[in-house]
C-alpha cells in the first residue's frame, strides 16, 4: 500500500506576491534580504510611476536546501504609485557596481501615503515617496545554485 500525497511534497513554485501595508512588506522584506543586484538593473518608469528592481534574491523559504544546497531565483521588485525617488551612496548604471539589499522599511505619511526606504549594505539608501503602498515580488527565473554554495550570513555587533 502506498502513502496518500501530501502537500509538503508538491513540487516548489515561484513566489509572486504583493504588498499593500506595513505587515504584508515585512513579508516581501525578509524574502529580499540579501538580495543582490547591479546597479544598472534599476528603473525609474516616471510617467509610469513604477520604480523595478530585477534582483537575484537568494531562497530563504526553500525547505529543500538540506537535499539541493543554497539556492537564488532571478526575481522583479516593483514598487508603484512612486511620486519620487531618492538615493544615497547608489551609483546609478555602473553594471560592475553591485547592490546588496539588507531590508525594506515603510513609514506612513498622511493615509495611504508614506515613505519606503530600501536599506543597501555598504550604507547605501533608496527612498521612495508613495502615494500608496504597493509592492510586487516575483520570481522570473528557475533556481539555480548560488554562486557562494552558502546561505548568507550577518556578523552581529556585541
Amino acid at each position: 500500500m502506498t502513502e496518500d500525497a501530501r502537500f509538503e511534497d508538491g513540487r516548489e513554485a515561484p513566489l509572486n506576491l504583493g504588498a499593500l501595508d506595513g505587515d504584508d512588506l515585512k513579508v516581501i522584506s525578509a524574502l529580499v534580504q540579501d538580495a543582490v543586484f547591479p546597479a544598472s538593473e534599476m528603473r525609474w518608469l516616471a510617467k509610469e510611476r513604477r520604480f523595478v528592481l530585477l534582483l537575484n534574491r537568494f531562497r530563504w523559504e526553500d525547505k529543500g536546501r538540506d537535499r539541493h544546497g543554497a539556492e537564488r531565483v532571478q526575481a522583479v521588485l516593483a514598487f508603484d504609485n512612486v511620486l519620487k525617488i531618492a538615493s544615497q551612496g547608489v551609483p546609478r548604471g555602473d553594471a560592475d557596481t553591485i547592490l546588496s539589499i539588507l531590508s525594506l522599511n515603510w513609514t506612513e505619511g498622511q493615509a495611504p501615503s508614506g515613505t519606503l526606504e530600501l536599506t543597501l549594505a555598504g550604507d547605501g539608501a533608496i527612498r521612495l515617496e508613495l502615494e500608496a503602498l504597493e509592492v510586487v515580488l516575483k520570481d522570473v527565473t528557475r533556481p539555480y545554485r548560488a554562486p557562494s554554495g552558502t546561505v548568507p550570513g550577518h556578523k552581529t555587533e556585541e
